[in-house]
Order: structure tokens, then sequence, then C-alpha cells
């Protein structure tokens, strides 16, 4: 098992497919869901704008549906040349392996590493850290503490965001997606805060989401301690290109992949 340290890495952007139903999908604060597009065709739009990964997420994936998803990424593997992450519906090995033989690069898990921790450290040992994404969606409680939420960010846990992210990390983790709940389709800017604090608590790849909507967003979450930062809405809205942020990146000192 290999974990993938912080480093001299190129600062990535990276690209959000929400999938529901074969579509593309984005929302508000998780919900106020909207069709987005086809899949395959706005990842190809994505990767010719120079975007560095491509994740797709179904956030309404059920087993029933394996066989749909599966097929999404064959036709993805097949149009693709970046590499991209697959998440939503995978509860066991066997699901990990169907995914990664389909073509993902890489798997992401939310729910069921939260269920089944355990299935970090087997991913990792049987396919390597590099295959494994850990998803962690996070709002602030009541009393202003980063806690954890499950299926979709509709159910709180009691897991507190940076002990858990300090878990999946020992777990054996290649990377991980922290969400903002909070910030999630408002456009106001990621919440740097918390990608502070988890840079500086966690060894791994950290990838910044939730929030984005201005070239100057992604630079604070780098600034903030971000490896790679994941935004959806403002490139499926057209209000910018990834080689805009790219070139508004550059121009800022960040060392991104040309």
């Amino acid at each position: 098992m290999s974990i993938i340290i912080n480093s001299e890495l190129k600062s990535r952007i990276i690209v959000c497919l929400d999938i529901a139903n074969g579509r593309v999908v984005k929302g508000v604060n998780f919900e106020n869901i909207k069709d987005m597009g086809e899949p395959i065709e706005l990842a190809c739009q994505y990767e010719q704008q120079g975007a560095d990964e491509i994740v797709f997420l179904d956030i309404t994936a059920t087993q029933e549906k394996r066989s749909a998803a599966l097929n999404m990424v064959n036709k993805v593997a097949e149009n693709l040349s970046i590499p991209f992450t697959v998440g939503g519906g995978l509860n066991n090995l066997s699901d990990v392996n169907q995914y990664l033989n389909a073509g993902a690069d890489k798997v992401a898990l939310n729910t069921a590493a939260i269920k089944s921790p355990e299935l970090i450290n087997q991913i990792a040992d049987s396919f390597g850290s590099q295959s494994l994404c850990v998803a962690v969606d996070s709002k602030k409680d009541s009393n202003g503490v980063d806690t954890v939420f499950s299926n979709g960010a509709r159910e709180v846990t009691r897991l507190q965001t940076l002990n858990w992210l300090q878990e999946v990390e020992s777990r054996g983790a290649g990377e991980i997606l922290l969400t903002s709940i909070d910030r999630d389709g408002t456009n106001s800017g990621f919440d740097n805060e918390l990608l502070s604090r988890a840079s500086k608590n966690n060894r791994v790849q950290l990838i910044a989401s939730g929030g984005a909507s201005t070239p100057s967003h992604f630079l604070t979450a780098f600034q903030a301690g971000a490896d790679a930062v994941l935004a959806a809405g403002m490139f499926h809205r057209k209000e910018y290109e990834v080689s805009e942020v790219k070139a508004y990146l550059s121009k800022n000192s960040i060392n991104i992949r040309k």
C-alpha cells in the first residue's frame, strides 16, 4: 500500500459531474436539482478546455442500476484520455473491481466508508491507495463543529470532520475530496478555514469542493492548502471555462498543469 503524500505535484483543476438517472445535474446545498446535460459529451468538452481530471458521482446510485453505471464507465473510458474517478453505490471490493476493470482510474467512497471503514483498508491493500478517493461531506452543527454527513448529505453522523479525515488517511486513502455542504452551490467560495485546518492535519492529496464561482475562489483554496480544486456549476453554466481559470491561476503563481 502506497500513500500519495503532498509534495511538489502540480495543482489540479477537477470538474465534477453529478449523475442522476444518466444525466448531469446540479443543485444548491445538495437540493433543487437541475438538469445540466449528457455526461460523456460534457466530460469531453471539459477535457478540451484543459481539465486535469473528471469526477463522476452517481448521486442516486442503487445496486439495481449497476449495469447501467458500468456501461457509462466503459463509454467514458473509450472517449476520455484524462484520469477519471467514479463514485456512487460502491459497497464492497467486487463493486470496486468492476468499476476499475471498466476503465475508471479511481473510485470514490462516501457513505460506504462511513458504514464500513475497513473497506478503505481492503481497497488500498487490493488495488493501491492511488485508486481510492474518499469523499467527505462536511457541515457545521448547531455548535459550529464541522460534522460529517452521509447518504448524499441527508444524514448527520457522529463523526467530527477532522477526526474522520485523519482516520481515512490512516486506513490508506490516496485522496480526500472535502465538500462543504454549507457552501455547495452557493457561489460564495470554499470553506478555506476548514481547508487550512485539514491540510495541516493530513498529508494525502486534499481536494476542495463546494462553493466555487470565480477563478479567485480557486486561488484562495490553493493558498489555504488544497492540492486540487473541484467545481461543477460555474463550468456547467458556462460562466468560465477551465482554461480561463488556469490562466488566472498561472498569473498568480500557482503551479498548474498547462
